[in-house]
C-alpha cells in the first residue's frame, strides 16, 4: 500500500477545534487566526471551527482530551507558544505536551496537530506567527487537514488517496 499525501486538502464538512493557550496571548492569537483562516481558505465553514481557550501550554492536553472525545469533533489543532527562561522548565513542558497529545491521539483515534511554539525568544516567536518565518497556526491546521484526509482513505481503503 502506498499512501499519497495531498498538498491541498478538503475541509468542508469537517468539524474542527482549535485549542489556544492564552500564556503568551499576542502570540497565540496570531496563530489562532492563522489556523481559522487556512480552515476557512480550505472550504471549512466558520461554524465547523470551535476555538476554545486554554489558561496555559500545559493545560492543552486535557482540554484538547475532552474535545478528542467528542463524536461531534473530527479532529484537533493544539496551538500555544513557550519561551525559553533561565531554567530548563521549557523542556520539560514542551515534552510533556508533546507526549501528552500524542497519547490522546492514540486513546481517541482523533488526528491531533501539534502547534506549539518552543521558541528561544519573543522575536522568534512573533516570526513564525505570522512574521518572517510564516504562521506555524496556518501549518499545524494543514497538517491536520491533511491527516484527517489520509486517515479517512485508510479508513475506506478505496484508493481514494491510497494506492497498492
Amino acid at each position: 500500500m502506498h499512501i499519497e499525501t495531498q498538498e491541498s486538502v478538503d475541509a468542508g464538512g469537517r468539524r474542527v477545534a482549535v485549542v489556544v493557550s492564552r500564556y503568551h496571548r499576542a502570540i497565540t492569537d496570531a496563530l489562532a487566526d492563522g489556523a481559522r483562516s487556512a480552515f476557512l481558505a480550505a472550504g471549512g465553514r466558520g461554524d465547523d471551527l470551535t476555538i476554545v481557550p486554554a489558561p496555559g501550554a500545559f493545560e492543552l492536553t486535557a482540554i484538547t482530551r475532552a474535545l478528542a472525545g467528542d463524536p461531534a469533533i473530527d479532529g484537533v489543532v493544539a496551538l500555544g507558544c513557550i519561551i525559553r527562561g533561565e531554567t530548563t522548565h521549557d523542556q520539560h513542558l514542551a515534552a510533556a505536551i508533546a507526549h501528552g497529545l500524542t497519547q490522546v491521539t492514540l486513546a481517541t483515534g482523533t488526528p491531533v496537530a501539534f502547534g506549539v511554539l518552543t521558541c528561544q525568544t519573543l522575536h522568534q516567536a512573533r516570526e513564525r506567527a505570522g512574521g518572517e518565518h510564516g504562521n506555524k497556526g496556518v501549518e499545524a491546521m494543514r497538517a491536520l487537514l491533511e491527516s484527517m484526509a489520509t486517515l479517512a482513505a485508510i479508513a475506506r481503503g478505496d484508493g481514494a488517496g491510497v494506492r497498492s
